[in-house]
């Protein structure tokens, strides 16, 4: 089998941990039915994103776009499990067959086990938020340690288990958080962020999902979202749907696609100054009380995944 994953152009923890994660659910699985795409983390049941050709096993993977498959062809389509019961009832099956999403599992691997604590509280942006903010400044400001969400998958995680809270926009932010027993808090700089994926997950675990808002931190990050930033709306193609007042666009910066770019240092105060509310807004969602899932359920959730690993290598090896 081959492992599929949706693969950034930027790098995202959540989706890369499938190059390696299969190995220690099932190990040896690269050596049988070369003809199987195994279909594993993500929010991958889509039309636009798999093949119509060959045979898929889906373990624990979630609808959230697009077209859903028809995956009612069982010669072509084994699906074991998905994600949440929001996938399993979209997907005509069984609500019990929304196991859990199968990153829960990451906290078993030995690799990760008894980490040392090294971060107060920590801030998982999403990787689009990663790319065109300015988030690793304003988490200096507040007294965060920040974790791109872009870096290596297993640094990333690492980072997520030695912190004693996390601050999560990032969805697998938060399901690895849980998974280590690190409390989390939930947050979103988006209005079109999909709650349908994190709700998913949240019903398998008991868990609630209700963001605390944080404003866009740069106007180009308000272009690429098509957000709001300074009382200017921005259209999905960057023109502001009204006119900008004459200090931001002064002092905003041009448009760009991230913001990576060297800026003056005059440039940069002014940018920071612009990112003012976001900074309040992290700041006192690093406040909130955050939340964990029960031990007993979590648990149970892993034993029957593990339990569906068990009837997949008895079909498959």
């Amino acid at each position: 089998m081959n492992p599929y994953y949706w693969e950034s152009q930027h790098g995202n923890f959540g989706d890369d941990l499938n190059l390696w994660l299969w190995d220690f659910l099932l190990p040896g699985f690269r050596d049988v039915h070369p003809e199987v795409l195994l279909v594993g983390v993500g929010t991958v049941l889509n039309t636009a994103l798999l093949p119509a050709d060959g045979r898929k096993l889906v373990l624990g993977s979630g609808y959230g776009y697009g077209a859903l498959p028809d995956m009612a062809d069982r010669t072509t389509w084994d699906v074991r499990c998905v994600r949440g019961p929001l996938t399993a009832e979209r997907a005509g099956l069984p609500a019990d067959m929304g196991i859990v999403d199968p990153a829960v599992m990451v906290a078993d691997m030995p690799e990760f086990k008894t980490l040392p604590k090294l971060h107060r509280k920590s801030f998982v942006p999403h990787w689009e938020t990663a790319t065109a903010g300015i988030w690793s400044t304003i988490c200096e400001t507040v007294g965060l340690h920040y974790i791109d969400p872009r870096g290596d998958a297993k640094e990333v995680i690492k980072a997520i288990a030695q912190s004693e809270t996390i601050i999560a926009e990032s969805m697998h932010g938060a399901i690895l958080a849980d998974a280590f027993r690190v409390p989390w808090v939930a947050v979103t700089t988006s209005q079109s962020i999909n709650s349908f994926k994190w709700n998913d997950w949240a019903k398998t675990v008991g868990v609630s999902y209700s963001p605390r808002r944080v404003p866009v931190s740069t106007r180009a990050e308000a272009v690429l979202k098509g957000a709001r930033f300074w009382g200017v709306d921005f259209k999905d193609d960057g023109i502001p749907s009204a006119a900008a007042p004459s200090g931001l666009s002064n002092d905003g910066g041009p448009l760009v696609a991230t913001a990576e770019r060297q800026q003056t240092k005059l440039r940069g105060a002014a940018k920071q100054a612009l990112a003012l509310p976001s900074v309040l807004a992290l700041w006192q969602a690093s406040r909130a009380e955050p939340q964990l899932s029960v031990d007993h359920v979590l648990a149970d959730r892993k034993a029957r995944l593990l339990a569906v690993m068990d009837d997949v290598r008895r079909d498959y090896f």
